[in-house]
């Protein structure tokens, strides 16, 4: 089996990169392309997953791109790996919640390289750590499975502008916070994308 690796180090436009995540998702069904990772980092944008409800964008001047990945209401900009993939599940198992937690274990073992003790939450999908007396959320997940092959995927917070969602309830979630890397008081990430891609292909290679 095999995962090409594709690292964008542009901004890239949301819309654009769902068009080729798209692409992807038909090629690899049909068998004319490899499964793929692909690291990027969008130009500011917030997004709307299919379980989202308008009660949870507070600034209502903010423009919202509709998305097909599962999950609420996000924001994406510098500063943070939103991190692709398309899965053939066709040959892989067709285990939905199994496809979840590994993604949760990927994370959890970046995270693990800068001394970040994290963890998947039951109730609020995602990954947190814990502050004082409340969870952070510091990396989200937003899956879609067509025809089994899984895609779109997670976006981890490394130095991104955390003020960027105050306007939006993020995930739906209430009453609780995001973090980051930077936030957390690691300074040296510079070495992030080559983590994520070896993490990752350690679980699905």
């Amino acid at each position: 089996m095999t995962i090409e690796v594709k690292n964008s180090v542009k901004l890239i436009d949301y819309t654009k990169s769902m068009k080729i995540l798209e692409k992807r998702v038909h090629d690899v069904f049909l068998g004319s392309k490899d499964e793929m990772l692909w690291i990027v980092e969008h130009k500011p944008v917030y997004t709307a997953g299919t379980s989202s409800i308008d009660a949870d964008l507070i600034d209502k001047s903010i423009d919202v791109i509709r998305t097909n990945r599962g999950g609420k209401h996000t924001y994406h900009g510098p500063g943070q790996k939103v991190v692709y993939f398309v899965l053939n599940l066709n040959k892989r198992k067709r285990d939905i919640r199994k496809l979840v937690n590994k993604i949760e274990n990927c994370i959890i073992d970046i995270l693990n390289e800068y001394k970040i003790k994290s963890y998947p939450d039951k109730q609020n999908i995602g990954i947190w750590v814990d502050n004082k007396s409340n969870s952070l959320k510091i990396a989200s997940i937003g899956i879609r499975v067509k025809k089994w092959i899984a895609y779109h995927g997670f976006a981890l917070n490394v130095s991104n502008d955390l003020s960027k969602y105050n306007g939006i309830v993020p995930c739906g979630i209430k009453n609780k916070g995001v973090t980051s890397l930077k936030e957390l008081g690691v300074n040296n990430y510079k070495d992030v994308e080559e983590i994520i891609i070896n993490k990752f292909l350690n679980i699905f290679l």
